[in-house]
């Protein structure tokens, strides 16, 4: 198992190092997306043919520090945070997504012709919590990662895009700050993004912003637990193959626990952040873990047709996000 961990551990190295240049650094980019880049570009190298007992790492890496990642995602939410803007907030998010799942689903396999898989991650991403949706929907559903690296390409991608578009919307909306904030929270993929949009507006946006965002983050259990069971259901059966059986995402429980925790313990400071880190870490590791497995040619054959997705349902987010946020909580 040493080879696959020791090539992820160097890849998250790199992808650490690399988010602290100051080109980097200015544009705020996740060291998830630096790892997944290299780790593609290290995978696709003739020297990764010849590392031929990676497997059972990358696999430890994909599933277990995956998972575990996503646990500790936990502790960046409390129910007090969620309590805070009441209950249409919770109304709006679910709003949200179910709009955009519904939509990029229907948009994806009947309109695109997409594969089921990467529909699925890419619309998750967009209405959900970004890259940390992408991964935790793969783990359920145990796609395929080219499926999983195209769909956080759109994210990446697309929130980028969401934090340079919002800022220079508020002006033009005649929008209350705290208002827009909800906004922002409610549409935006990632929660870096959230924030960085957020603060460009002002310190009432950023706040709101950035609660709405966890609330919707929160959501992520149920989805998987409802998306668990109907992506069983609608398996196709091969002749003569058994479907799989269920899988029950335990991790999404344990998420929902650390949730709770954070909010009835207080940890000393250096202890939270540290696990907070060590989710990060663990996170990147399992992100380069899947760049390192993706093909070049895979991700040709999926094709421009997951980016026209994304852009639909980043254009869904503008417009349908900004009619419920004035609705809802205006």
């Amino acid at each position: 198992m040493w080879q696959g961990l020791l090539v992820c551990t160097t890849l998250t190295i790199a992808g650490f190092g690399l988010t602290r240049l100051p080109p980097l650094a200015d544009a705020g980019i996740s060291p998830l997306v630096v790892a997944l880049l290299l780790g593609i570009v290290a995978g696709n190298l003739p020297l990764a043919r010849r590392l031929s007992a990676t497997g059972p790492g990358l696999k430890f890496a994909t599933r277990w520090l995956l998972r575990g990642g996503i646990v500790l995602f936990g502790l960046s939410l409390t129910l007090q945070q969620i309590m805070a803007l009441g209950p249409r907030v919770l109304l709006l998010d679910t709003l949200v997504i179910i709009s955009v799942l519904t939509a990029g689903y229907l948009i994806g396999t009947r309109v695109l012709g997409m594969d089921r898989e990467t529909t699925l991650l890419t619309s998750a991403g967009s209405a959900i919590c970004g890259a940390a949706a992408v991964l935790a929907t793969e783990s359920t559903i145990r796609s395929r990662p080219a499926a999983t690296s195209m769909a956080v390409a759109t994210v990446v991608l697309f929130g980028s895009l969401a934090m340079l578009v919002y800022p220079l919307l508020y002006p033009l909306l005649s929008m209350d700050e705290g208002l827009f904030g909800v906004y922002i929270g409610a549409t935006v993929h990632e929660v870096a993004q959230v924030v960085a949009a957020g603060e460009a507006v002002g310190p009432d946006a950023l706040a709101n912003a950035v609660i709405v965002k966890l609330v919707r983050v929160m959501l992520l259990v149920p989805f998987l637990l409802i998306v668990g069971q109907w992506w069983l259901r609608h398996q196709p059966a091969e002749a003569g193959a058994e479907r799989t059986s269920l899988v029950i995402p335990w991790f999404a429980f344990g998420f929902l626990a650390m949730v709770v925790f954070n909010s009835l313990v207080t940890l000393p400071a250096p202890l939270h952040d540290g696990l907070a880190m060590a989710g990060q870490l663990a996170l990147t590791m399992a992100m380069a873990a899947l760049g390192y497995e993706t093909r070049v040619e895979k991700l040709k054959a999926l094709g421009i047709k997951p980016f026209i997705l994304a852009l639909t349902l980043f254009v869904l987010l503008l417009g349908g996000g900004l009619l419920a946020s004035t609705l809802l909580m205006g």
